[in-house]
């Protein structure tokens, strides 16, 4: 039977895959520490629990209109504008969805034609390429650089945005180098939307999880409401991943075309989910405190940890709940080609799951530093064994 041709064009999110090896090898009886997935240990707050179940008792199971419940919206653009100083926003401008996901592949739809440029981060997460692909726009990769944190070079991003480009798509803080945007470098992507009349999707998903100052984003500059889609959700703030609720903030115009295809493609994000994640976004925080607390502490463990590995360096990341050392140096130790195979060597010879770059787009060239990504979403203990296996691993292979 036939499969349309642009199926070929479609990526993966590989993290899935690894997360998959790896029960399987659980299931196999293999003890094994992972650092894969990008999903908060921590079980959903239960205040936001026992809303989803009144919501359930109170009958909230029907359909709600696409771009979200208007209480729902309500709060969503008062917590946008309390993160964000100086950005203003209506319940109009946004719009809900099963997940942050959908965000990113409706704009694209919306705003990019065939043949058109999408200029996005690479390292970076591997949808933005996927769907750039899929619908036949020209994907433009640009760097995000080690010797900066992970920031990216406002000179060579300037290079590779062009009167072709139709978005721009940023992450601040970053999946997955941890790396946060400063002010330079959004305030140049801020110039080059501006000056090439572009749109831009600011990827915000991990915005309480800026470690090392206030949290910023390109939407507060001037000029940039009237182009910017910011992308946010449930998922990593409130461990709540598996519940699927993201959301855009945009421009009334591009709203209702969003919308559009919401309904197009799911009809309505669920009901009874919105109505437990207003408490989310209004209710106590004390316990959301407390897992930014213990993640700013893991940080902490997991870069002393590689710092104190032969082969490995690790910059501190700025933001999110990932590291992304540098494993050059442990690769050539090992005789390894490149960190793809150190991620498989540590998995079934040590016991511990990692990601290696190539997840998160192929290296682009002139790229000869080879990196992993570990996800600290686990406990310190977790950390601490798993710091320890790649430790003796890679410092003393065989024994």
């Amino acid at each position: 039977m036939k499969i349309a041709q642009r199926i070929s064009r479609l990526g993966t999110e590989t993290a899935f895959e690894v997360l998959a090896e790896v029960n399987r090898l659980k299931a196999e009886g293999r003890d094994i520490v992972s650092f894969s997935i990008g999903e908060p240990d921590f079980d959903t707050p239960a205040h936001i629990k026992e809303a989803a179940k009144q919501a359930l008792d109170e009958n909230y199971t029907h359909y709600n209109p696409s771009n979200g419940l208007p209480e729902f919206r309500q709060a969503i653009a008062e917590d946008t504008m309390k993160m964000r100083p100086g950005f203003e926003c209506t319940p109009d401008e946004v719009v809900v969805c099963p997940g942050a996901k959908p965000i990113m592949f409706h704009t694209i739809l919306a705003v990019v034609d065939e043949g058109d440029e999408v200029v996005y981060p690479s390292p970076g997460f591997p949808i933005y390429e996927s769907m750039a692909n899929f619908i036949g726009a020209r994907p433009v990769p640009y760097p995000l650089v080690e010797e900066k944190g992970f920031s990216l070079d406002v000179d060579d991003l300037a290079r590779r945005v062009t009167d072709r480009t139709a978005l721009i798509i940023i992450n601040s803080p970053q999946n997955p180098t941890g790396g946060v945007l400063d002010a330079e470098a959004l305030q140049r992507v801020a110039e080059l939307a501006r000056r090439h009349d572009c749109w831009v999707l600011s990827d915000e998903v991990y915005n309480r999880m800026a470690w090392d100052g206030e949290f910023r984003s390109v939407a507060q500059l001037p000029g940039m409401k009237e182009r910017t889609v910011i992308l946010d959700g449930c998922s990593k703030t409130y461990a709540m991943t598996g519940w699927r609720l993201g959301w855009g903030v945009m421009p009334l115009e591009l709203a209702t075309h969003i919308a559009r295809l919401i309904t197009n493609s799911d009809s309505c994000t669920c009901t009874f989910n919105q109505r437990a994640a207003v408490q989310a976004l209004r209710g106590p925080t004390d316990e959301v405190e407390k897992m930014m607390a213990e993640f700013r502490a893991r940080r902490e463990v997991v870069v002393d940890g590689l710092n104190d590995i032969d082969g490995v360096s690790c910059v501190k990341p700025a933001g999110a709940f990932y590291v992304f050392p540098n494993v050059t140096g442990a690769c050539r130790k090992l005789g390894l080609q490149n960190a793809k195979e150190l991620a498989h060597y540590l998995l079934h010879q040590a016991g511990v799951a990692v990601l290696p770059r190539t997840c998160f787009g192929a290296p682009l060239p002139g790229e000869e530093q080879q990196y992993i990504r570990l996800s600290y979403a686990t406990g310190q203990e977790q950390i601490r064994e798993g710091i320890k296996r790649m430790k003796r691993a890679i410092e003393n292979p065989g024994r």
